[in-house]
């Protein structure tokens, strides 16, 4: 057979990953925190872009071509009336039981309700101002300690505390970098040990406990020896303890709860800042009827606007070809973005009718009718890629008249039961956290106790399952539970 060379033509389609592509895709599995930062460097780059700001100044958001709007619910579960507000919905979103209002928001007002305008802290504000760790025990030591030296020292222990209040380092190790013998160091931390919150500077977990003991003036032989076995109480072995540290049930059981209302890291309490609250993606309120107002939370929704009026006065000006290009692109990619915001926020939007439309008995009736869902179902009823749907649950959560719940919690996988119906593996859980808690002392269930239970309820279950839910939720064997509550009587 001859070899011969020839050309052919063909045609092909193929999906090529465009930057703006991959950047769309990152788009929507951003957080709101995420997409914040990221629409902030976006401002900062292109002299086209700029913040709206109207909706801090008035109230409201307005529309624009150009502007990433407001998206509602516009199908038969979110009748939205004309004025924008919602029959018998909460006068404002953010009241919400168990949702904060994120601060920094239109709802936090300008200058505080001191009548101190600018940017200057109320007095309220200001007199409700955290005291750090640090300072609240530099405070302390300057009557706990005498001497430059000492304080020096302090001030260096001090420092080398954690965030729960032990010492990091050694005092050797300290004494070392400080010039001083490691005995001198120990001097002043005994001498610190005493101060306010009780158990800093201890350097184990048995220390610590011991010194709020000793405080309360409890620190007896047999209560030193329960700390000097603290590894027994995790094990759960009380007739060990009971026999190391001679004495009765009713004694251990006494000792064990005063060891419960110590705080085993009393520095948590100073220094860690506040909170920060939790902002919802998607927000939803029960109408009755079985329907529901769903909308974005626009607190997490960026507002940017293209600047055309800035962008017909310097087109003109540009005379060359890399000042033309330039400015093609800096518009090119605030068309984009405006574009692409949209689309997140129109999927987003998309998927949570979706997941609300399936979950509408777990909203009604709570978690023991949440159905089994995958992403795959989903995305073929609202015609999107499994992936997308993957991103889109991610890092976004939907407060509800039940709370506050991350898209993926409503994923869960099927378990089978009687007559073909399937059951969501996180309401069999449930179920089984329901089954341990309603436990007696003289009646602890086996995983295979629970096993029959789950069946005769219609639930297909294995013992392997049983078992590995049980350890996933923390819940100890039916042998230590059943010492636990003859313990605890």
């Amino acid at each position: 057979m001859a070899v011969s060379q020839r050309l052919e033509l063909r045609q092909s389609q193929s999906l090529v990953m465009t930057p703006q592509l991959q950047q769309a895709i990152k788009l929507l599995q951003y957080s709101n925190l995420e997409l914040a930062v990221f629409v902030e460097q976006e401002l900062e780059q292109n002299p086209l872009l700029e913040a709206d700001r109207r909706h801090e100044a008035n109230g409201e958001a307005d529309s624009a071509s150009s502007e990433a709007p407001r998206r509602g619910d516009e199908d038969d579960l979110d009748d939205r009336p004309a004025n924008g507000e919602w029959d018998g919905a909460p006068s404002g979103l953010n009241d919400w039981a168990g949702v904060s209002a994120p601060s920094g928001g239109s709802s936090g007002g300008g200058g505080g309700e001191g009548g101190e305008g600018g940017d200057l802290p109320s007095f309220d504000q200001r007199m409700a101002a955290d005291v750090t760790l640090r300072e609240h025990l530099l405070k302390q030591t300057r009557e706990a300690v005498s001497g430059v030296a000492e304080r020096g020292i302090a001030e260096a222990l001090v420092d080398s505390l954690d965030d729960a209040g032990y010492l990091a380092i050694s005092v050797e190790e300290l004494g070392g970098l400080l010039g001083v013998p490691g005995a001198r160091v120990e001097a002043v931390r005994g001498k610190l040990s005493g101060l306010d919150p009780v158990g800093v500077f201890a350097r184990t977990l048995s220390e610590c406990l011991a010194l709020q003991l000793r405080e309360r003036n409890r620190l007896d032989p047999a209560m030193q020896v329960l700390l000097d076995n603290l590894e027994l109480v995790g094990q759960r072995d009380f007739p060990r303890l009971k026999q190391l540290c001679q004495v009765d049930e009713e004694d251990l059981i006494e000792m064990l709860g005063e060891l419960r209302a110590l705080d085993p890291k009393p520095a948590m309490s100073f220094g860690g800042g506040e909170a920060q609250p939790l902002i919802p993606d998607i927000l939803m309120h029960a109408l009755g009827g079985g329907r529901y107002a769903i909308e974005l939370n626009p607190e997490t929704l960026p507002r940017v606007l293209i600047n055309n009026r800035y962008y017909a006065e310097v087109a003109p000006l540009a005379r060359g070809k890399t000042e033309k290009a330039y400015l093609s692109d800096r518009l090119q990619s605030a068309n984009w973005l405006v574009r692409a915001l949209d689309q997140r926020a129109n999927t987003i939007l998309k998927v949570s009718r979706e997941i609300v439309k399936r979950q509408q008995q777990f909203f009604e009736k709570g978690v023991e009718y949440l159905r089994p869902m995958t992403l795959r179902e989903v995305a073929e009823s609202v015609g999107m890629h499994e992936s997308t749907i993957s991103r889109v649950t991610v890092n976004k959560f939907m407060a509800t008249p039940r709370g506050a719940f991350e898209l993926k919690y409503f994923f869960t996988t099927s378990i089978g039961g009687a007559n073909g119906e399937s059951h969501s593996a996180e309401s069999v859980r449930h179920r089984i956290r329901g089954l341990i808690e309603a436990e007696t002392a003289e009646n602890v269930l086996s995983d295979d106790r629970i096993v029959e239970l789950l069946r005769s309820e219609g639930i297909d279950i294995a013992r392997r399952t049983v078992a590995k839910y049980r350890e996933a939720m923390h819940i100890s064997s039916s042998v230590r539970r059943r010492k636990e509550k003859r313990l605890h009587g």
